[in-house]
């Protein structure tokens, strides 16, 4: 592990303990070079679920993927990177409680933007434009006015 602080690859491990209803384990590490301390979380991997894209090809679930495109939504907003971590783990709560082995990415874009949507609403529309393909600047006015409408 890289300190974030000089980058040196020498830590220790402070300590441990689990984390996120289990699904991860929390490390409090020390830097050996400069002695400040960080916190690392180890996921358990699922490998088993498989995303079904759009044009019906296959690919491992990501959860890093995930997480970088709400990070890129929220870039700039009042939003921390704790929120953007807790939106993954909801959503990755929720397709496990559909799926087990297989599931849209269709449905997975959805789940994002009703999290982005409670969240922060530029985010949201930020993530809408992407995923939907806005085209131009009057797909835009068009959700912002059904934003407003609600």
């Amino acid at each position: 592990m890289r300190c974030p602080h000089c980058g040196s690859e020498e830590d220790r491990v402070v300590d441990s303990r689990a984390a996120q209803d289990g699904r991860a384990v929390r490390r409090r590490r020390q830097c050996l070079k400069c002695e400040d301390r960080f916190t690392t979380y180890e996921y358990v991997e699922n490998t088993s679920l498989t995303v079904m894209k759009g044009d019906n090809r296959r690919e491992p679930f990501d959860r890093q993927k995930l997480l970088t495109g709400i990070k890129l939504a929220c870039n700039k907003r009042p939003v921390s990177a704790k929120k953007c971590e807790s939106l993954v783990d909801e959503i990755e709560a929720r397709i496990s409680e559909i799926s087990r082995n297989e599931v849209e990415s269709s449905f997975i874009g959805k789940l994002v933007m009703e999290k982005l949507k409670g969240t922060d609403e530029i985010a949201y529309v930020r993530f809408a434009s992407v995923y939907r393909r806005f085209q131009d600047k009057e797909e835009f006015l068009e959700e912002i006015k059904r934003m407003l409408e609600k």
